[in-house]
Parts: C-alpha cells; structure tokens; sequence
C-alpha cells in the first residue's frame, strides 16, 4: 500500500511541474506575435498568440472612398488570418509544456 502513496506522491509533482509550465507557457504567449494579411499584404495586423488585435497597417494607396467595402473585407480578412495563426502558435507553445504526457489527442489546455 505505500507503494502506491509513492506514484501519488509523483503524480501529484508531476502535476504541480506541469502547473508551472503551463503558467509559464500562458504567460510567454502574451508575448508572442504574429502577422496576419490580406490583399497581397495590403493590409497586415500584430496578433499575439492570444489572439488579442495589437496593431494594423493599411497601405494608403487602397482609400478610395468607391472601394471602402473592399478595405473592410481585407481587414477583417487579415484579422482572421492573424488569428488563425495565433491559434497554431498557441497550440504549438501548448504542445511543448505537454510532450511526453501522452494525452489523448484533441485534448484542449489549459483544463
């Protein structure tokens, strides 16, 4: 029986480390940016990895008051595409603190 209090007591550091790791991780991610774009790269926006909105540069040649739907779509298009990459680099910071745990695949972190 205290064989067993002993993989408890591992588990539990194990858990605790990972804890840490984790923090760590969700804190790096603050800093972390990608760039999203659209229309050639027309426009761009700064995303962390959290996917929090940081910056946006549109290139002046694109105001043309006939064309203001065209800006809004490619905004909105570069946002997404921020995002979309702020989501893989969350999960590839996330897979780095939980490699070697052999989760089930899928399996969303933090908990």
């Amino acid at each position: 029986m205290l064989k067993g209090m002993g993989d408890m007591a591992k588990l539990m550091k194990q858990a605790k480390d990972m804890q840490s790791k984790m923090e760590d991780a969700q804190s790096k991610l603050n800093d972390i940016e990608v760039e999203g774009e659209a229309g050639a790269g027309m426009v761009k926006v700064r995303v962390s990895a959290k996917g929090e909105l940081r910056g946006l540069d549109i290139d002046p040649s694109i105001f043309n008051a006939d064309d203001k739907e065209v800006v809004e779509d490619l905004i909105i298009a570069a946002v997404k595409d921020g995002q979309t990459k702020a989501a893989a680099k969350q999960a590839e910071e996330m897979g780095k603190v939980t490699e070697g745990l052999n989760l089930p695949a899928g399996m969303k972190l933090p908990f």
